[in-house]
C-alpha cells in the first residue's frame, strides 16, 4: 500500500513534447481566484524583503503584524498549489497510454486521496481568504444579566457564568471577575468578568442575547414551569491603541462600596462610577478594595463598551445589504433557550436543538452550539463573497 502523496511521476509524463508541463481537464475546477492568491504571495515577499533590510522600529512593527497575518494564507496557498500540482501529475499518468496496469493502480489510488486533500485545501483557502474581524484575537468582557423572572432568572444568570467559566478552564482561558452583584437566593444581578487568552471573542461572540430558560423552580410548589431571562454581552477587549479615551467627556464619582455588612463594610470610597458624558453610558466597579484598582477596571468595560459600540455601528452598516447572518447582535434579540424538562437547548438562530443540557451548562457541550454557529457565519460569508 503506497504511503498518501508518495507516488513518483515520471519526468517525461509531466511535460509533453516541447516541455511544457501537460494540463488535465479531469481537474475539478476549484474557483479560487488566482489573481487574488498571487497578490498575497506577492506581498508577502515584498514584507519579507522589507523587513530583512532593517526599516525603522514604527516600520518594523507595523509591518510585522502585517506579516503575520498573510503567514498562514501563504502556508495554505502554498500547500493548495503542492497538492494541485501533485494532482497534476497524477491525472497525466493516467491519461499516458504508455502507462502499465500496476502504475495505474497505484495512481487511481493516490488520485482519490490527492482529490480528497485538494478540497479540504481549497476550502482551508477560502476560509483563511474571508474578511477578518480585527477584534478576533483578543480577549472579551462578558456581562450576564438577569432578567424578567426575578429571583429564578438571578439563579439562571449564575448557571450561565458557571457555564462559561468551566468553558473557558476547559479552553486554557483565564477568567476573573471584575464586578458582580449577587441574587438574594443565590446567582447574580449582575456579573462582569475578563476572559483572557488568544482567540476569545472569536469563539464567544455570537453568545450576546437574551438566553431564556424554562423550568420548574424549587420554591414552586405545584411544579408548574417558568420562563426566565438572562442578557448576556461579549464585547471584545480594548486597548488604548484600539480606542482613546477623552478624560475631558469622563465624569468620575467615587463612594462607599456596597457590602454584606460586617468585615465587608467598606469605610472608605473605593467604589467608582465613570460615566462617558457623549453617550451617557456608565460603568460601576466597587470589586477591589482599592480605589486605584476599581478605577483601572471600570476603565477597561467602559472602553470594552465604547469600543463595541462604534464596531457594532461599521458591523451593521456592512452587514445592510446582507440576506443572513447569525444574529444582530442586539442584546434584545432571543437568541437561545434551555429547556429543563426537556433536556434541550435549541439556539433559535440556527434553527439547532441538541438534548444535552447538562453537558452544555457544564460548559462541555457548549463548543458544539458555537462550531454550528460559526460555521453558519462563515457560509454567509463565503456566498455574499462568492467564494
Amino acid at each position: 500500500m503506497p504511503r498518501r502523496g508518495l507516488l513518483r511521476v515520471p519526468a517525461w509524463v509531466m511535460t509533453g513534447a516541447s516541455g511544457t508541463r501537460t494540463m488535465t481537464s479531469a481537474i475539478p475546477d476549484d474557483h479560487l481566484p488566482r489573481e487574488r492568491l498571487d497578490a498575497v504571495v506577492d506581498r508577502h515577499a515584498v514584507l519579507t524583503a522589507t523587513l530583512a533590510s532593517g526599516p525603522d522600529a514604527e516600520t518594523f512593527v507595523r509591518l510585522s503584524r502585517e506579516l503575520a497575518e498573510l503567514e498562514p494564507v501563504v502556508e495554505a496557498v502554498r500547500a493548495y498549489r503542492a497538492i494541485r500540482e501533485e494532482l497534476d501529475g497524477v491525472e497525466a499518468l493516467l491519461d499516458d497510454p504508455q502507462t502499465d496496469r500496476e502504475m495505474r493502480a497505484l495512481a487511481e489510488e493516490e488520485r482519490g486521496a490527492a482529490r480528497a486533500r485538494l478540497a479540504e485545501a481549497v476550502q482551508n483557502l477560502r476560509l483563511l481568504l474571508l474578511p477578518r474581524d480585527a477584534a478576533d484575537e483578543k480577549s472579551a468582557i462578558l456581562e450576564i444579566r438577569a432578567g424578567t423572572g426575578g429571583d429564578e432568572a438571578s439563579l439562571f444568570a449564575g448557571d450561565l457564568y458557571r457555564m462559561y467559566a468551566r468553558y473557558a478552564e476547559l479552553r486554557g482561558w483565564r477568567i476573573s471577575v471584575i464586578a458582580a452583584s449577587e441574587g438574594t437566593v443565590g446567582g447574580y444581578k449582575e456579573i462582569i468578568a475578563q476572559i483572557s487568552g488568544r482567540g476569545v471573542f472569536a469563539r464567544l461572540k455570537f453568545e450576546s442575547g437574551v438566553h431564556r430558560v424554562q423550568r420548574v423552580p424549587d420554591t414552586e410548589a405545584g411544579g408548574r414551569i417558568h420562563t426566565s431571562a438572562a442578557t448576556v454581552a461579549v464585547l471584545p477587549e480594548a486597548e488604548e491603541v484600539d480606542f482613546a479615551l477623552d478624560e475631558r467627556e469622563l465624569r468620575i464619582d467615587t463612594m462607599r462600596a456596597g457590602g454584606a455588612g460586617g468585615q465587608h463594610v467598606n469605610r472608605t470610597e473605593s467604589a467608582v462610577r465613570i460615566t462617558h458624558e457623549p453617550t451617557g453610558i456608565s460603568v460601576v466597579v466597587q470589586a477591589e478594595r482599592s480605589q486605584h484598582k476599581n478605577k483601572a477596571r471600570a476603565m477597561e468595560i467602559l472602553r470594552a463598551r465604547l469600543f463595541d459600540r462604534e464596531r457594532s455601528a461599521r458591523e451593521s452598516e456592512r452587514a445592510a445589504d446582507r440576506r443572513s447572518q447569525v444574529g444582530s447582535g442586539d442584546r434584545s434579540e432571543r437568541i437561545r433557550t434551555y429547556n429543563f424538562p426537556q433536556g434541550r437547548v435549541t439556539d433559535h438562530r440556527i434553527g439547532l436543538t441538541l438534548y444535552k443540557l447538562p453537558e452544555i451548562l457544564s460548559g462541555e457541550a457548549l463548543g458544539e452550539i458555537l462550531d454550528a454557529l460559526i460555521a453558519e457565519h462563515q457560509a454567509a460569508l463565503l456566498a455574499e463573497a462568492g467564494l
